[in-house]
């Protein structure tokens, strides 16, 4: 069972940095039409949200794969609190009927909507990273 968590662990690293370099260059287009309209302030800000989380998603992709024992649940419980935070993006995608990455039906767009809690679940089961959150909301409780 360790090897596949390994495994599946490096796997999603890989995606992430793959994504995140995408949105630096060929893709980028795909993902700003992906940003919800309603923080779309600028054409400028816009294309900023998609530099910025590509960047992001270079760092925690990386960080995946750098980060093995007694971070790796940082690591993936941030991956997993970054994908809630771009779950609006994919429903707006869907919402507004945006044809993108290949998703060119609302069918085909509804269906990647519930991919997003698969990816939130492989980044805290490969990593630990429920360890993690669970200590981060022990010690907010705390406060």
């Amino acid at each position: 069972m360790r090897f596949i968590k390994a495994f599946l662990k490096i796997l999603l690293g890989l995606f992430m940095v793959f994504a995140g370099f995408n949105h630096l260059t060929f893709a980028r287009e795909e993902f700003v039409a992906q940003v919800p309209v309603w923080i779309q302030f600028t054409p400028g800000f816009t294309d900023f949200v998609v530099l910025a989380s590509g960047v992001v998603e270079i760092i925690l992709g990386m960080a995946m794969l750098a980060l093995w024992k007694k971070y790796a649940g940082w690591a993936g419980a941030a991956l997993a609190i970054f994908y809630v935070l771009i779950f609006p993006g994919n429903i707006n995608q869907y919402v507004e009927h945006i044809n993108a990455f290949g998703l060119d039906t609302d069918r085909a767009r509804l269906i990647r909507l519930f991919f997003q809690p698969v990816l939130i679940l492989w980044a805290l089961w490969t990593t630990g990273g429920w360890q993690t959150i669970k200590l981060w909301c022990k010690s907010l409780s705390k406060k």
